[in-house]
């Protein structure tokens, strides 16, 4: 456990200090009044209020939209289900920058809906909302989803036989069952539209912001701290009240239910009813998740004369005029695999580790220590990436010109993903493997190279590609120490939507469809190598 605590004190906790730190003292001594300015400030008040509301509403959509799809995937079996059910998750582990884009290609200022029918949502809150929804479909069909499927309906069909009717027995048996799942998901989608930075960026112009995107105008844009520290503490303690929340949902989750296998669960749709259900929730999938990342593709593909061809793909590799790039922007890619790689095998590292310790030991103390491992996913990534700069800066921690401090920042997200999916698969190790071990003489390092790595095998190849996905989408932190002559390539998205012009723009998107292939592909090879319940993802 010291490793992982040590790496979260140094690279997570110490850059978060410095930052709120360096915003509320002054002269040597804490200026907490600053505190009350801020949070009685009305501008901050309706940042607040739309941050909770705009979550609420996200959350409650996706709820409604993909609960009939976590259903549809438990019970029924139809034929390309498998690559379905990766298909409906490619949208979760997309960089939000790219969620961004391909809203903005599909309902923006020359989108596809406005040469269509003249209609466009950009700066509306319909946007931010429908993008939301796209991201999380997959957190309720997951999560939901996966426990629904190991519900044995023998338990509904017993109420129905006793005279319940078919809804009250779905109440009663069913619904009940599910309740700590779907709040274990209404929790997480709530926690990441919270802290929504990319989509609100792209999507919310000047008239909407979440505390995440107030914190980066008033630490990048205004350059005021004190306000910045405040509104981070502010999410900070919202999030830590989140987690709490969920944790508790999760450890009832885990030990209430008696489960059954999933492939004996699924059946063919039978009547016109289930088929319609497939079918309307096949049609959902096309509209919300498919037609976006098409249209992001098409975009990426017109050219000025109204056809197609790879114009703007080509221009990737030439330096443009306006100096926005100090490099050819094409550079971005090999960029941020480099920068993954290395994030990823710090987050296995450190993840592994933590999950290990996790697994030997129980407690409060463990239990807290586990819900601080999840913080840097609901902290703010600005200030994480704003941090780095200012607290790891002087010997023997002067890293501002380090390469290594982008795949840091990266790690710090991926941890997360690595520690929820090796945790369930090392607590279901038999111990009496690894005590047979040691007693037939194995040393502690032979006993897990023979005994517990081959079973744990595959959940450590998901987990690599978990963490590989998110670092390679991270961006509010790698805004800030991304250096000009190496971007990576949601930094990359970024300046180009931040910049008027077709070619701009067009560049945008393709960088954007490089990028979703790349994590497509990446959640496509999981699939493949995924065995059993390898974490909730």
């Amino acid at each position: 456990m010291a490793v992982p605590a040590a790496f979260f004190a140094l690279f997570f906790g110490y850059p978060v200090a410095a930052i709120v730190g360096r915003g509320l003292r002054e002269g040597g001594r804490w200026q907490l009044g600053r505190a009350g300015e801020v949070l009685s400030d009305p501008d901050v008040l309706h940042v607040l209020w739309f941050t909770v509301w705009q979550a609420a509403a996200s959350t409650g959509l996706t709820l409604l939209v993909a609960l009939p799809g976590a259903y549809v995937f438990a019970r029924f079996d139809f034929p390309g289900k498998q690559l379905l059910r990766a298909l409906v998750t490619v949208p979760f582990v997309l960089p939000t920058v790219v969620v961004g884009s391909a809203f903005l290609a599909l309902l923006g200022r020359g989108g596809a809906l406005d040469e269509a029918f003249g209609l466009r949502l950009d700066t509306s809150v319909w946007a931010i909302l429908l993008a939301h929804v796209f991201f999380n479909y997959a957190v309720v069909v997951r999560t939901v989803g996966g426990l629904w499927s190991q519900l044995d309906p023998r338990q509904e069909e017993a109420a129905r036989v006793l005279g319940a009717s078919r809804f009250a027995a779905w109440r009663k048996v069913t619904l009940r069952a599910l309740a700590p799942s779907l709040a274990a998901a209404a929790l997480m989608v709530f926690l990441f539209t919270f802290t929504s930075f990319g989509v609100v960026q792209v999507l919310g112009g000047p008239r909407y912001a979440t505390l995440e995107v107030e914190i980066y105008r008033q630490t990048a844009g205004l350059l005021d701290l004190p306000t910045a520290a405040v509104l981070t503490l502010l999410q900070f303690a919202a999030v830590a009240v989140l987690l709490a929340v969920h944790a508790w949902s999760v450890r009832r989750r885990e030990s209430a239910l008696g489960l059954v296998d999933a492939r004996h669960t699924a059946r063919r749709p039978e009547g016109a009813g289930q088929w319609a259900l497939l079918w309307s929730v096949l049609a959902v999938i096309a509209v919300l998740l498919v037609t976006p990342l098409a249209v992001l593709v098409e975009r990426s593909l017109r050219t000025s004369d109204g056809g197609y061809g790879l114009a703007f793909y080509r221009a990737l590799n030439t330096l443009d005029e306006n100096g926005t790039f100090l490099v050819p922007p094409a550079e971005a890619i090999g960029n941020s695999l480099a920068y993954a790689a290395a994030a990823t095998l710090i987050a296995l590292l450190v993840g592994g580790l933590a999950a290990a310790a996790l697994t030997r030991r129980a407690g409060r103390l463990v239990r807290g220590f586990d819900a601080l491992l999840m913080l840097p996913l609901g902290t703010s990534a600005v200030t994480v990436g704003f941090g780095f700069l200012i607290a790891l800066d002087e010997p023997p921690l002067d890293l501002r010109s380090s390469w290594i401090l982008v795949p840091l920042a990266q790690a710090l997200v991926g941890v997360p993903f690595v520690l929820r999916t090796m945790l369930p698969v090392l607590r279901a190790v038999d111990v009496r493997l690894r005590e047979a071990a040691a007693v037939l003489g194995a040393s502690p390092l032979r006993a897990w190279r023979t005994v517990e790595l081959p079973l744990v095998r595959r959940a450590l190849l998901v987990a690599s590609g978990f963490a590989f996905a998110v670092s390679l989408g991270e961006f509010g932190a790698t805004i800030f120490i991304a250096r000009p002559d190496s971007p990576t390539l949601p930094v990359a998205v970024s300046r180009f939507l931040g910049r008027a012009g077709e070619l701009n723009y067009g560049q945008a998107m393709a960088l954007s469809t490089i990028l979703m292939l790349v994590c497509a592909v990446t959640l496509l090879a999981l699939e493949r190598v995924r065995a059993g319940r390898a974490g909730e993802f």
